[in-house]
């Protein structure tokens, strides 16, 4: 069984017993968070698809840890009129261990 959950603006593919890093979330390490934004689900032959989400479906995760991301650099340039900018970046994420998808 599988599902198609949206959090933080993007779309992430979830099985029970799977850890997936999303957009960082407001809630302490060890927390229970239920994501209610499920797309899809899928159970053996049966796919249900939402119009935009799957009514009464839910998605139970437990919050494993809070993290930042690999550095991104940013590098700005133009040649001849000696204009450089480099910047980096680092997301925050929230890891979380998916423990039931419930329908």
């Amino acid at each position: 069984m599988y599902a198609v959950i949206e959090s933080g603006g993007k779309q992430y593919r979830v099985e029970e017993g799977a850890t997936l890093q999303v957009e960082a979330l407001d809630a302490e390490p060890g927390t229970a968070v239920t994501l209610d934004r499920v797309l899809l689900v899928a159970d053996g032959e049966n796919v249900t698809v939402g119009a935009p989400v799957v009514k009464g479906a839910s998605v139970q995760a437990t919050v494993v840890r809070h993290g930042r991301g690999k550095k991104v650099i940013v590098f700005k340039y133009k040649s001849k009129v000696h204009y450089r900018r480099k910047r980096g970046h680092r997301q925050n994420f929230t890891a979380l261990r998916i423990d039931r998808i419930l329908i």
